[in-house]
């Protein structure tokens, strides 16, 4: 037992700034106190006076009781009793609502009951062996009251308030019973948006001081926090409680609008280290002489974007360059001639390249198939050879991309029937009825890695589940050239990929038997510039021990976002993104939703982030999909209209407005998603 420590003090004691002695609560409001905020006066009951009574005093005799409650007039005014726990209201974890508070407390005894009952609310939030005070601050009649976050709680941006009020005491709006109403606003505090729902409406000069009130405990707490406040009848702010804000600061968002949707056919899964740094470049190369050659991008588009990112091995890609949203148009655009008349000079240009494309691009395809059938095993090359493969493979990527964007840019394919991946499923379920494995699936017909996503690693899985009635034959529909010639692009795209991974992994294998990793698979965990000093003996180890480095499983990227200072993506609301999307084909459908991408119910309606090669062996089972992202010419969609599965790209916030096991119809023409029923019975 602490004799030596006060068992009450005041809000304005400097002994209650210590959450050791005060709890966190109580600590927070008594240092607000003492910067001149507005914070409602109170007494606490210490951890010491808690300690007291574990150790078996009364709560109903301990002088330090009855001391609070005159300290705050209990005599004459009801109180409020609350938790103040050394575990409470940290920046890790708030523990909101685990812990008991007691309002409008009349009379002693009331008092040392409510004492009580904090105290013992220790059990019920798990949290027995931690030191807990009680706060103790007059009741009082609110005109208005409510809670303000210093950071929007949802997208984690930085530059947003979001406050939300209601009539009278703040009780029945933090407990949930009401919504109240709800104002996002900047930090100056302008309204951005608006959910009035059951609340008052607030006035502009409230909303300024809230934002100021919340700006200036952000200051001293030295970071965003969860604010409780109250107005009184004289128009009066007062300072409840004061938290941290559990959730990610994101910062504020700027820069391009990206997107993972038209890249994810391409990188359906998250890359590492040497997968992003082998393949990444190149897309962005590609893209970039693609745009620049059809005229749909200048020179100066490129100076304040990557085209394409990489985030936590995500790949996503500028939209307004890949074609996706159309460029800023402001009146100084609309009275410049200057773009119409470079538009009239480049048409000439442009209807050449158009004419040549295609006989271009399959001397492309020629020489790169000759390339790949000329490259011995990856076990046959030595590593420098390797490491010059590694690079040349970087180079003929960057102009199969380049070669592809610019067939979807000047040339029509949307025509095309015929894709990698039904080619590609076709023979798959061939081959598994004549017992091949995947070793020897691919070697025979390599169409096959058009089911799957690139990785560095010693084998490659094609998918399991395929069938041999998976898609019927196309009747009497011939693909275009041009189609053709694109799908013939992508496949090689793939089939590079697959050689550079192999060599990779082949490098990493040698290092392995030479000691200088730890295992082959930390191979995938380097930059291309660490392996090929190691390679060449310019280093003998790597900085860091690759044995130890591990990847959890990173979240998703957002359908859409922007770039925040902090360098964290933050959704981002288009325009023109208020449900629904762009038809893909495959007819109209009923079904009910699911999310399963791995066993998703026959008949279902397939409800997903992106669209991944390896959804295509489900199609057979499913009434329709649903992408928050897409292009109406990716693999998927293609194979969804070919196999009369309704097919909808580009719903946004599609996993938020379609819920699990809600029947729904699917019109894969005009891309409308009805809600039929809200859930299934």
């Amino acid at each position: 037992m602490a004799t030596d420590l006060p068992r009450v003090v005041t809000l304005d004691d400097p002994h209650a700034t210590s959450v050791a002695l005060a709890g966190g609560k109580a600590a927070a409001l008594a240092r607000a106190s003492a910067a001149g905020l507005p914070a409602l006066p109170g007494s606490v009951l210490t951890t010491a006076f808690s300690d007291d009574i574990d150790a078996g005093a009364a709560v109903s005799t301990h002088r330090a009781l009855r001391e609070a409650f005159e300290l705050m007039d209990g005599a004459d005014r009801p109180l409020v009793a609350r938790s103040s726990s050394v575990v409470e209201d940290a920046a890790a974890s708030s523990m909101a609502g685990q812990f008991e508070s007691v309002i409008g407390i009349e009379g002693f005894d009331e008092f040392g009951t409510a004492v009580t009952k904090v105290l013992d609310s220790r059990q019920r939030a798990g949290a027995t062996e931690s030191p807990i005070a009680v706060l103790v601050q007059p009741l009082i009649a609110p005109r208005l009251s409510g809670i303000m976050f210093g950071v929007d709680p949802v997208s984690g941006r930085s530059d947003r308030r979001v406050i939300a009020a209601i009539a009278g005491a703040p009780e029945p709006l933090v407990s949930g019973e009401v919504d109240g109403s709800r104002y996002v606003v900047d930090t100056a505090g302008r309204v951005i948006d608006t959910d009035l729902s059951d609340g008052p409406t607030l006035d502009r000069n409230l909303l300024r001081d809230l934002a100021a009130l919340g700006d200036r405990l952000t200051d001293l707490f030295g970071g965003p926090q969860d604010v409780e406040w109250a107005v009184e009848g004289d128009g009066t702010i007062a300072l409840l409680q004061s938290r941290p804000v559990t959730t990610e600061i994101r910062g504020v968002p700027a820069g391009p609008i990206f997107s993972p949707g038209p890249v994810a056919e391409t990188f359906p899964e998250p890359l590492t280290e040497l997968e992003a740094d082998l393949w990444v470049p190149p897309l962005r190369t590609g893209l970039r002489e693609a745009t620049l050659l059809a005229g749909t991008a200048r020179h100066s588009d490129f100076d304040n974007t990557e085209i394409v990112t990489v985030i936590n091995g995500w790949v996503a890609i500028d939209l307004q360059l890949a074609g996706e949203i159309p460029p800023p148009s402001g009146w100084w655009r609309r009275l410049n001639p200057i773009p119409a008349v470079r538009q009239l000079r480049g048409a000439w240009r442009i209807g050449r390249l158009r004419a040549a494309l295609p006989g271009l691009a399959q001397d492309l395809l020629d020489r790169v198939d000759a390339d790949l059938e000329s490259v011995p095993a990856t076990t046959e090359l030595t590593s420098r050879q390797l490491t010059s493969l590694l690079a040349r493979g970087r180079d003929v990527l960057a102009a199969l991309h380049g070669y592809e964007i610019l067939m979807g840019l000047l040339s029509r394919t949307t025509g095309n029937r015929l894709t990698g991946a039904s080619v590609a499923l076709r023979i798959l379920a061939e081959a598994r009825i004549d017992g091949l494995d995947d070793t020897e699936i691919i070697a025979r017909s390599p169409t096959v890695l058009a089911l799957t996503a690139p990785a560095i690693t010693d084998v490659t899985e094609l998918p399991q589940q395929v069938e041999a009635t998976t898609l019927p034959q196309p009747e009497g529909q011939a693909s275009d050239d041009a189609g053709i010639i694109r799908e013939a692009l992508r496949l090689r795209v793939r089939w590079t990929q697959e050689l550079t991974s192999r060599a990779a992994w082949t490098l990493g294998e040698r290092l392995t038997e030479a000691g200088q990793l730890e295992t082959a698979e930390a191979v995938r965990h380097l930059d291309l510039e660490t392996l090929h000093a190691l390679v060449s003996g310019r280093a003998v180890t790597v900085p860091v021990s690759l044995a130890e480095h591990h990847h959890d499983p990173p979240d998703p990227l957002p359908a859409c976002f922007q770039i925040s200072d902090l360098g964290r993506p933050i959704v981002v609301k288009r325009a023109n993104e208020t449900g629904g999307g762009t038809g893909a084909g495959g007819g109209v459908s009923v079904g009910i939703v699911t999310r399963d991408a791995e066993n998703p119910p026959e008949g279902a309606v397939l409800v997903t982030t992106t669209l991944r090669p390896g959804l295509a062996p489900l199609l057979p089972d499913l009434a329709g999909i649903v992408s928050e992202t897409g292009s109406v010419l990716s693999h998927l969609a293609i194979l969804g209209r070919e196999s009369g599965v309704a097919t909808i790209v580009g719903y946004a916030n599609a996993l938020d407005d379609l819920p699990e096991g809600a029947t729904v119809e699917v019109n894969g023409e005009n891309g409308d998603v009805t809600i039929l029923q809200e859930e299934s019975r």
